[in-house]
């Protein structure tokens, strides 16, 4: 997935709304600053780590948020932090969205696990409590909304997805040339379906990844409908009450730091590992064959894109907010 570099040098737009313009750490000290929140930024309560009944980390990550380094880097950590690291199986379709039944087959296999572990699936947010499970440690990553459906556009079309998509399961058809010669910029000014991003929209097909929203809202029905208000307001809840980070892949040194922070038992030397095996860790599923796409097209694709782009912003100002609490002098 995309290094580092991929998100560093996108700045936020100026004709982004108000809150959006605590984009970056500065900007968010300033804004604490300013409306005297400064005062009142304790890292115990931004620390859900100490609501966990059990040292297991729950990380449902999202797709195309650099999760493939992430994944690298918390294999060397667990050696390093002496835990056991468990991922899911690829699959030949992502089921994502799990019915009652499999939501709690999961979070029993889960909490089956030896312990510490660390447990990584493409899945929505499970809440374990509702089967009378303990609550594990819940992480994950978000990215800019609209880098990253643009990074799972070409992913799809990339030459090594098929060649591995086919050694795993030999009958999958090939797919239409044309449609994979198509690139991102043509298929937006097209009103392609499959680049329309309609408001509300319930169903887009199989494998369709512009709802980061959908990781944090939960399983239900009411989080599809696509950039709406409730699976917005459902996800920040989760976040916020659930979650002990949710890293931002255009911040990797804040995100670090904070994991080290707020989960030191299985973050612990994180920045050390990543920044000094960095140049190892980068080369994987980096998208070469992703060619670069006009902040005009960006712009056009993100009036669709509000309500996740308000998610990811809120995901920044809450690291950003855990950071800033934990740089100031214990109270």
């Amino acid at each position: 997935m995309a290094s580092t570099s991929a998100g560093a040098n996108q700045s936020q737009h100026p004709h982004h709304h108000h809150h959006e313009l605590i984009g970056n750490l500065h900007h968010t000290y300033n804004y604490l600053k300013s409306t005297g929140q400064m005062h009142s930024l304790k890292a115990t309560e931004l620390n859900n780590t100490r609501r966990a009944e059990i040292p297991i980390i729950f990380f449902n990550r999202v797709p195309k948020v650099g999760s493939q380094t992430f994944m690298e880097l918390l294999r060397r950590l667990a050696v390093r932090n002496d835990y056991t690291f468990h991922r899911d199986v690829v699959q030949r379709l992502e089921v994502i969205r799990l019915a009652p039944e499999r939501q709690q087959e999961l979070a029993e296999m889960v909490m089956d696990l030896p312990v510490p572990s660390v447990y990584v699936k493409h899945v929505c947010y499970t809440n374990f409590t509702r089967f009378g499970l303990p609550m594990p440690i819940y992480v994950n990553m978000v990215r800019d909304p609209v880098e990253r459906i643009i990074s799972w556009y070409y992913y799809v079309r990339a030459p090594w997805y098929y060649v591995e998509r086919k050694q795993a399961f030999p009958d999958l058809p090939l797919p239409d040339p044309r449609w994979l010669k198509k690139d991102f910029e043509t298929c937006v000014l097209q009103g392609d379906p499959e680049c329309t991003y309609s408001q509300n929209a319930v169903h887009e097909g199989i494998g369709d990844h512009r709802r980061q929203t959908l990781f944090f809202c939960g399983h239900g029905e009411e989080c599809l409908p696509f950039n709406s208000a409730g699976a917005l307001e459902r996800a920040k809840y989760a976040v916020e009450s659930q979650y002990a980070v949710v890293g931002v892949l255009e911040d990797l040194n804040t995100t670090l730091t904070v994991l080290e922070k707020y989960v030191p038992r299985f973050f612990t030397g994180a920045s050390s590992v990543y920044f000094n095996e960095v140049n190892v860790l980068q080369k994987i599923n980096k998208n070469s064959f992703k060619p670069p796409v006009s902040e005009e097209i960006k712009d056009l694709v993100r009036r669709n894109f509000t309500k996740e782009i308000e998610f990811y912003q809120f995901c920044k100002q809450r690291l950003y907010k855990q950071y800033l609490a934990t740089q100031l002098p214990l109270k």
